[in-house]
């Protein structure tokens, strides 16, 4: 049996690889590593069918060194034990772990020290961002590469690429429904072979025309911007229509991400939303997200959908406040720029003096515990947007007050 037509055209090395120019090219980090016949472990992170597969394999290919490809989910620790093996016997080795942030503690316990050591060159490739879901003894031993989502040209320079190599002989296409594959793959290269691949076998004479695509595939054409930043647009845009509490404008970005299918993207985006522009001002709509993401990754699209629409209605409609973000960074700002000042010796451990305040009326007591040159600071102002917020300001006041008398 025939491999599929995008596992044939995997690049053999960094110059055949389509996009990702930031990455590969003249003075480049990864073609200057290869030209140096150097590399380090490395986590590869973007959306699907847009290159971390054709990077890993063409780095190992051009080094000419032992490697082997585990998928996090499906190999076992078994398997991790013989690539280990494998290592010694051939003094090192390239390691390709694909879903790298579902690899679970065993497999981690038995790959970090092999990292440490060097005789496991790892390169790791997610969809998801490795800062917030690869464990962060793992990301610390790699350096770690954002792919950014291919451009319509790139994708059309892939398909071009494709339709002259031996495996689509004869086959007959034009300018137009190059393009048209290339809307339709959503910028994704490998689904851009795979419609490709499917229209040259549908007809007897290889002919594949716009009405052959619309015949064998029914997906919508990809609706985000034809730019490598189109899709960051979207999100920021269903970001900044919650925070102007726009409901329409809201459901119909969170459509266009729908759409796209990267429920990923959307849970990171919606929980930053959550805290970033919503905040205290209506506190449980944290615990209300978290159940919609479980729910949505329990039953997927379609039915999906409906999930993330009642939560984004609630959010666009939710008052809004940024009083813990102001709170935060204005603590930061001034930890960085005046002197840390001693932490008052009784809040130390062991500790002396120290009042519980569990011991004391209204459990409050006079004591500090701010550094001395930090004492007259005031980070948290609260905001008078929901009624939540307002207690939360009384009570802020009556302490205070309690303190000063």
């Amino acid at each position: 049996m025939e491999e599929p037509l995008a596992k044939r055209l995997i690049p053999k090395c960094l110059n055949d690889v389509i996009g990702q120019k930031h990455l590969i090219g003249k003075d480049k980090i990864l073609t200057n590593l290869v030209k140096n016949k150097k590399i380090f472990s490395m986590i590869l992170y973007g959306p699907p069918g847009i290159g971390k597969t054709s990077i890993a394999n063409a780095i190992a290919n051009e080094l000419n060194m032992n490697c082997r490809f585990l998928n996090a989910t499906i190999h076992n620790k078994k398997d991790l034990d013989v690539v280990v093996e494998e290592a010694k016997l051939y003094g090192g080795m390239i390691l390709v772990m694909d879903e790298i942030h579902r690899l679970n503690k065993d497999k981690q316990d038995l790959l970090l020290p092999n990292l440490e050591s060097g005789l496991i060159t790892l390169i790791g490739m997610t969809t998801s961002n490795p800062y917030h879901s690869i464990n962060p003894a793992i990301r610390s031993r790699c350096h770690i590469f954002e792919l950014k989502p291919l451009k319509e040209d790139e994708i059309i320079e892939g398909l071009n690429k494709a339709i002259k190599t031996p495996y689509l002989k004869n086959i007959k296409i034009n300018k137009e429904t190059i393009k048209y594959i290339a809307q339709k793959s959503k910028f994704d290269l490998r689904y851009a072979y795979n419609i490709l691949e499917l229209a040259y076998y549908f007809k007897e004479n290889h002919e594949v025309t716009k009405k052959t695509i619309d015949e064998i595939n029914q997906n919508p054409i990809s609706i985000h911007d034809k730019n490598e930043d189109g899709y960051y647009d979207v999100l920021s845009g269903l970001q900044k229509s919650i925070r102007g509490s726009d409901v329409d404008a809201s459901l119909y970005y969170l459509g266009r991400l729908l759409l796209a299918g990267d429920l990923d993207s959307i849970n990171r985006r919606l929980t930053v939303i959550c805290y970033e522009d919503i905040g205290l001002a209506n506190p449980n709509i944290g615990p209300k997200l978290k159940a919609v993401i479980d729910g949505a990754q329990l039953v997927g699209l379609p039915e999906a959908r409906i999930l993330y629409s009642e939560i984004v209605i609630e959010m666009a409609l939710s008052p809004k406040s940024n009083s813990a973000v102001l709170a935060i960074d204005k603590a930061l700002e001034e930890i960085e720029t005046k002197d840390e000042g001693t932490i008052p010796p009784y809040l130390k451990s062991p500790y002396n003096d120290y009042q519980y305040p569990h011991n004391y009326p209204y459990n409050l007591t006079k004591q500090p515990y701010l550094p001395t040159n930090f004492q007259n600071s005031k980070y948290y102002l609260p905001k008078e947007s929901s009624t939540y917020e307002k207690s939360l300001k009384e009570r802020k006041e009556k302490i205070d007050k309690y303190r000063q008398n």
